[in-house]
């Protein structure tokens, strides 16, 4: 199934580096690209970032593309129409099991987990002269923006505002342009999920009065129960908007690779990141939480032999039944 027609007007940013030497660069590409989601969003600001990071170091010609986000990423990495991409646990579960909604029915099991990234919070904005203050006060029949089509706030969030009762209206686009929208009154709130500090909030709130609105008790209840999230805290320091700490939702994010990209690559890519982590924060604030220690968040995608390795060598034990053969 040919897919590369969804990325006909993809953005590709690309930065080269000078070479280094390594032990093992046999199959190695001379290029490679990460699919990434909307500007605006955390996983085009990190995935760009982390690919520059990457080229400069290994040598090899490196860059970040402007996908759909995680549901687009599986599909092109499994393919490899893009050798490496970011996603989200749940629609890497769908994706794996043939439910993915770009291709039903396909299987994507030649995707294979390289390192943890940070967990992807589900918290909502809305301009405080909506009077829009918490998710009971979202009118019916409210216009909400899910972000791209595809992505990992489009593919849950709508179903979430459902089971909370929320009755909506149903806008899609990038982040960047939803936050527009939202500022010019065109939409009333926008669902977001993405990695904290997101860019299009942050952006928000430094031109107008926004909400950055939590869920109470019941409501985080409820979607826990019926959705594959847990609790999740956005620090009171996060957002000059928050006067508290807000509790919400969230989905873990792990960066992937096509399972058929040289061991010795993937292996000094992993170690690269997993072993700079001050270099990955001033990429995004988000990757504070690309730690080695939370590689257990995986439970979805078999592990690519190179990535084992390291996490093997460097005392994080994955199971030889967890790793691609």
């Amino acid at each position: 199934m040919k897919l590369q027609t969804v990325l006909a007007a993809a953005l590709a940013t690309s930065v080269v580096a000078g070479p280094v030497v390594a032990q093992d660069r046999d199959g190695w590409p001379d290029n490679f690209t990460v699919g990434t989601a909307s500007q605006g969003g955390t996983y085009f600001a990190y995935g760009s970032g982390w690919a520059n990071f990457v080229a400069e170091n290994l040598g090899v010609s490196g860059g970040a593309e402007i996908t759909g986000g995680p549901v687009q990423n599986m599909a092109l990495v499994h393919t490899g129409d893009l050798k490496f991409g970011l996603t989200t646990m749940g629609p890497a579960r769908e994706s794996r099991d043939g439910e993915s909604p770009l291709a039903p029915g396909m299987k994507m099991d030649n995707v294979c987990a390289m390192f943890p990234m940070y967990e992807t919070p589900f918290s909502i904005t809305a301009l405080s002269s909506s009077g829009i203050a918490s998710i009971s006060d979202i009118p019916d029949g409210a216009t909400i923006g899910f972000g791209p089509a595809g992505s990992t706030s489009d593919t849950y969030f709508p179903r979430m505002m459902e089971t909370l009762g929320v009755k909506f209206e149903r806008r899609n686009g990038s982040w960047s342009d939803l936050g527009g929208q939202l500022q010019d009154g065109l939409i009333d709130v926008v669902a977001f999920a993405a990695g904290i500090p997101i860019p299009a909030v942050s952006q928000l709130e430094v031109q107008t009065d926004v909400n950055i609105i939590g869920m109470n008790d019941d409501e985080a209840k409820k979607v826990i129960e019926n959705f594959p999230v847990s609790e999740f805290i956005i620090p009171a320091s996060t957002y000059q908007s928050l006067e508290e700490p807000s509790r919400v939702v969230s989905m873990w994010n792990f960066a992937m690779v096509n399972c058929d990209m040289p061991e010795s690559f993937v292996y000094e890519i992993t170690k690269l990141t997993m072993e700079n982590n001050d270099k990955m924060v001033s990429i995004h604030k988000a990757a504070r939480h690309s730690i080695p220690e939370n590689y257990t968040k995986n439970n979805v995608l078999p592990w690519h032999p190179g990535a084992a390795r390291w996490f093997n060598e460097n005392g994080y034990t994955i199971e030889a039944s967890a790793i691609k053969q």
